[in-house]
């Protein structure tokens, strides 16, 4: 059950929260449901360079409030905050409503399940050996206090004709432990040779997003 369960949703009613959060009758659900995919996919293509690792969305009456985690803050607020009011401003059409963009700081980005994937996935795009982007992601997690990782790529590694697997682990995962604070990503690498996935399972002490949200409220 450990490898076809995502991990974030197996954990929803322990220690995970939503990343959606509002509640809409049978006539606007449809509707929420399709501007939140919109607008985390067009924040995904638009500040992939900003390293977003949880995009969060409430809503209250007409008014949408989206939380972004990213370790690099000042790229998505820009100079004197223009950027993030550009941003907001394109959520808006999009959203069909007011919306509210914060940012969030996240301090240790190599306690991320989703920026670890995402890392890798980079390196691997720039041609660099999938072993070593593997075993550096692995040892960075280790290095800042994780009690385990394990990350998996699958694909045509090295640009080989036939596709398979390679992971790499360090410390203890526990993946039926629903107390355990597990976090997961999942990326791809666009290659040459075509696509890579990368999944990534990341077991801390302390989980970064919800001590992040916690403090806010």
């Amino acid at each position: 059950m450990g490898q076809k369960v995502n991990p974030i949703v197996f954990r929803l009613p322990v220690r995970r929260d939503w990343s959606s959060r509002w509640f809409a009758d049978k006539n606007n659900f449809a509707k929420f449901l399709i501007s939140d995919y919109k607008m985390r996919r067009f924040i995904k293509a638009k500040l992939k360079h900003a390293a977003i690792a949880h995009i969060d969305i409430e809503r209250s009456g007409d008014k949408v409030r989206v939380r972004l985690a990213t370790p690099r803050p000042g790229i998505i607020i820009g100079v004197k905050g223009k950027e993030l009011d550009k941003l907001t401003d394109e959520l808006r059409l999009l959203a069909g409503a007011d919306v509210i963009v914060d940012v969030q700081e996240i301090k240790r980005p190599d306690l991320v399940a989703q920026l670890a994937a995402e890392n890798v996935a980079m390196q691997l795009e720039r041609r660099v050996p999938f072993r070593r982007a593997l075993k550096k992601a692995v040892q960075a997690a280790m290095s800042f206090g994780a009690r385990g990782i394990r990350i998996r790529c699958s694909g045509r590694l090295g640009g080989a004709e036939i596709a398979r697997t390679e992971e790499q682990r360090d410390g203890c995962v526990p993946l039926h432990t629903l107390r355990a604070n597990v976090d997961y990503g999942f990326a791809e690498a666009d290659t040459a040779a075509g696509k890579i996935g990368i999944k990534c399972w990341l077991f801390n002490d302390r989980d970064e997003a919800m001590s992040q949200r916690k403090s806010d409220k």
